[in-house]
């Protein structure tokens, strides 16, 4: 029963591979930026209307924030997808080298075309399992913008969006096909805007309160704070406004964006808390004023070694993706322009030494140009220091992410190299599997309750030193950094 049960759902995956194909490709030509993602939102609600889903809109006052659900009733299961790119990665579909396309500047260096494409494969899926097979249970697809700039899963966690889910599932492009376990950074993203006064820089300097020279103050501080950081701490900034272009004007204004991460939430808030001090020296030091703007903030991912067997079975049940000659020579040409190249490849590989073994012998020492083979299940606690507002979600109800190879072995996160590669077939290949395993593994949980059972009670096992800290103010509201 089990088996034909999931050929429902591999069926319907297979039978609209061609609209969720387009719907990837259309989000990769608009690369809209975090919470700006207008056009992306409205074909993702048009395509969802047209599959019968019921739509919730503008979920905690973020404009492209939406959700689409079916059904009723135990286990009510949760498919994130996310759809924004990243600024100043414009890039040409399918080219060997940097080549910027006439568009917005933006593009999709860590796959999110893709991403939330086979999500939408899979909960749509997932309602044709429960509309033939008359199943009681929901499922939901939450469209989550601003992942990259924005954590709109996290302030969805603030306000309960996902209280009432049993498990959520998502995934995420990369270079090889592995499920996601460990640990990683929190984090908090503040902009502070120094005010200062104008004046002209020769003939009255006594006069000016330069704006930049605070920014410039409390970057010098922060620099001094990192001797004195915790070791999985991180402080990275960028100044997005200088001031100006005129250094005969004092720079009655300037900005710095700063983002702050430790493991934990509370660490953390504690960091962030020394930097706001370097912050408010800076202003004293210069007589000028500022503004403190929350822009968000993540919690680290809490792992779930359940939902991670459930699947990785689903890995092993569904073939690879095979790959064309073309598709090797592109792989290769496009591996061949970044270093690094023979990297073995997998979280799993860096933190185990027999899975490094076993991934090196497959991966041609990481040679390899694409990564055609399943990673070893590899399940622990080990900490990574990326960001992800998935761990939010994963202090609310059990999660799981898996990876699927989109990109050649080695491409660096964030690069034009995934960019042009994002609406390949090589890349389309490996977002069609992505949807496949979601939809498998989600209808594993509807037709195995104790599956969903065994995840929660190690989810209660995992928090029962401490619940949810939430890295999201109360009065906190989402705010987009213009460049």
């Amino acid at each position: 029963m089990t088996e034909n049960c999931k050929n429902i759902a591999y069926n319907y995956v297979d039978g609209i591979s061609e609209k969720i194909t387009e719907l990837s490709h259309a989000i990769w030509d608009f690369a809209e930026l975090s919470l700006k993602e207008h056009k992306s939102a409205a074909l993702y609600k048009k395509l969802l209307r047209e599959e019968g889903f019921e739509l919730a809109e503008n979920i905690c006052g973020i404009e492209t924030a939406f959700s689409g659900s079916y059904g009723e009733g135990y286990p009510h299961i949760g498919i994130l997808g996310e759809f924004d790119a990243l600024s100043g990665l414009s890039q040409k579909a399918g080219a060997l080298e940097r080549c910027e396309r006439e568009h917005n500047g933006s593009g999709h260096g860590c796959g999110h075309n893709m991403l939330g494409a086979a999500a939408f494969g899979a909960a749509c899926a997932v309602k044709r399992f429960l509309e033939e097979t008359g199943l009681p249970g929901k499922v939901t697809f939450y469209g989550c913008p601003g992942e990259e700039g924005g954590a709109a899963k996290a302030f969805m966690a603030r306000d309960g969006i996902f209280n009432d889910l049993s498990c959520a599932l998502t995934w995420h492009p990369s270079d090889a096909y592995e499920v996601g376990t460990g640990t990683n950074n929190s984090c908090t993203q503040v902009l502070y805007q120094f005010h200062g006064v104008a004046s002209h820089a020769a003939g009255a300097p006594e006069k000016g309160r330069s704006a930049l020279d605070a920014v410039s103050l409390m970057n010098v501080g922060v620099q001094f704070l990192r001797e004195h950081m915790p070791t999985d701490g991180r402080i990275h900034y960028a100044i997005v406004d200088g001031g100006g272009l005129s250094p005969n004007v004092v720079q009655p204004h300037a900005s710095v964006l700063y983002m702050v991460r430790s493991n934990k939430v509370r660490d953390t808030l504690e960091l962030q808390r020394r930097v706001d001090l370097i912050a408010q020296g800076a202003s004293l030091m210069t007589e000028t004023t500022y503004d403190r703007i929350f822009v968000d903030g993540t919690a680290e991912l809490l792992p779930n070694s359940t939902l991670e067997k459930v699947v990785y079975d689903n890995f092993l049940e569904n073939p690879l993706p095979q790959y064309t000659k073309e598709e090797w020579t592109f792989a290769k040409a496009l591996k061949s322009t970044f270093p690094g190249t023979a990297v073995v490849p997998g979280f799993g590989a860096a933190h185990d030494p027999g899975i490094a073994e076993q991934v090196k012998k497959l991966s041609d020492g990481g040679r390899r140009a694409i990564n055609d083979f399943i990673m070893p299940l590899f399940t622990s606690n080990e900490f990574e220091p990326g960001s992800t507002d998935v761990g939010d979600v994963s202090w609310i109800v059990p999660t799981v992410q898996f990876y699927t190879a989109t990109w050649p072995s080695g491409a660096p996160g964030h690069s034009w190299q995934n960019v042009s590669c994002g609406v390949t077939s090589m890349a389309d290949k490996g977002m069609l599997y992505a949807a496949r395993v979601l939809a498998g593994a989600a209808v594993d949980l509807f037709l195995d309750h104790s599956l969903i059972e065994k995840a929660c009670e190690e989810f209660r096992e995992r928090t029962k030193d401490g619940g949810y800290v939430c890295p999201i103010p109360a009065d906190a509201v989402p705010y987009i950094v213009e460049e």
